[in-house]
């Protein structure tokens, strides 16, 4: 059953009571991101949520880690464009301490001098880890230029020359300026009684002062362009892409059922076309990024330097088909199967039950239901795909991101004309 509260200095408190389970998940959410950041600050959210697991006033970094594990419980975090999260789970007769340690290193956290100049190491790692992985830098590094000088081209976790910059002044500033009580959100589901969890939140959080505030989100003109970054790879990793759709869009059901029959599985068309009878490829896949405002569509291939003009080339011609013709009945009716099945597995989890309702939160103030998914996805017919094929696919939109060794002379002019 979902509940909501909102306490008086207006922090939300969103629960869903899953009697049967024996476990909790809960997790504090902040509406901030890397989207809020100014580009010589850029990476600093995500170094923040690595800076509230290294010690409070009353914790040490490995008293956190200890009172966690001992318990068997996980404890984590993530940073996103327009949300920060920090979670745990453990048995519902461990709820308490779950609570207390989050409360306590959001509230206490001393963000020590020593222990940031220790974790710009560990992030310095985690930058050159992805770049020393191909097939996920391509794909920040396309974010970055389809976006273009909007803070949604930045990287979550930001670039070396900002990490050995920060301190930890700009860090508590940052924190107190956006980590406020207008910004947050206690999602909570499991075997739960969401008046004690509504009684315990408030005796932690309570004290918070209120802030009313917006946020402000500045949108980027789009336009058409193809960024070739050079490096000695064994593949060409590509990214193609157009704009898309927003977390909110009213077409947005049609939106994952366009996403699940050109490359959202096995059976979709890219991947049957350029790796099944083409054998062109390993990895070839289709994904929308949306967010409160805006959406990215994005098409990756990982190929050959040799081959992939001509796997750009049959990506355009599947778009074409898309855009000429309708959905059949088949293809249809089984993208609808597989969005409801993959919905549905993924609320056998109980931490993807906590996330669901946190998103459904802060992009519509409210629970988005299965039941309503799934009503609205049953609803999807061939011409809204196709008008929304029509609308997106559109060449004045899309841009292309290679990675690899490639040859750049000409590359572009030739690349635009493909597109």
């Amino acid at each position: 059953m979902y509940q909501k509260t909102t306490l008086d200095n207006g922090i939300r408190i969103v629960t869903e009571e899953i009697p049967y389970v024996k476990s909790v998940s809960i997790g504090f959410w902040i509406v901030v991101g890397s989207r809020n950041e100014r580009r010589d600050e850029n990476g600093i959210s995500h170094f923040i949520e690595h800076m509230l697991f290294k010690g409070t006033k009353k914790r040490t970094a490995i008293q956190i880690a200890k009172e966690i594990d001992s318990v068997g419980g996980f404890l984590n975090a993530c940073t996103n464009k327009e949300y920060t999260s920090f979670y745990a789970k453990v048995l519902s007769k461990d709820f308490s301490l779950a609570i207390d340690l989050l409360s306590d290193i959001f509230l206490h956290s001393i963000f020590n001098p020593e222990e940031i100049e220790k974790e710009k190491q560990v992030i310095l790692q985690e930058i050159c880890m992805v770049e020393d992985t191909p097939d996920e830098h391509i794909q920040e590094l396309f974010n970055k230029s389809f976006f273009c000088n909007n803070p949604l081209s930045y990287s979550v976790i930001g670039n070396k020359e900002n990490v050995f910059a920060v301190n930890q002044t700009e860090m508590v500033d940052f924190f107190n300026e956006y980590y406020t009580s207008d910004r947050i959100i206690i999602s909570v589901a499991g075997n739960l009684e969401h008046n004690e969890v509504v009684r315990r939140i408030e005796e932690t959080l309570g004290s918070l002062p209120k802030k009313n505030g917006e946020i402000a989100n500045d949108l980027t003109d789009l336009t058409r362009h193809v960024s070739v970054y050079q490096k000695d790879l064994e593949q060409v990793h590509l990214c193609f892409g157009t704009k898309g759709l927003s977390q909110t869009h009213p077409m947005r059901y049609a939106g994952y059922v366009l996403n699940a029959v050109l490359g959202g599985g096995m059976s979709s068309r890219l991947f049957q076309e350029i790796r099944e009878r083409r054998g062109l490829v390993y990895s070839v896949y289709s994904y929308m990024s949306s967010y409160s405002d805006i959406g990215l569509f994005t098409i990756y291939a990982g190929t050959d330097k040799e081959t992939f003009n001509m796997v750009i080339e049959l990506v355009t011609n599947e778009l074409k088909k898309f855009k000429a013709h309708s959905l059949t009945e088949v293809e249809l009716q089984m993208a609808k199967e597989q969005l409801k099945g993959n919905l549905i597995l993924a609320c056998e989890s109980i931490d993807n039950r906590m996330s669901k309702l946190a998103k459904g939160e802060i992009y519509f103030g409210r629970s988005v239901t299965i039941d309503e998914i799934i009503e609205n996805i049953e609803k999807v017919t061939p011409e809204e795909v196709s008008q929304l094929a029509e609308d997106i696919f559109n060449k004045d939109y899309f841009s292309l991101a290679l990675l690899g060794n490639v040859q750049e002379e000409g590359l572009a002019d030739d690349l635009l004309h493909l597109i």
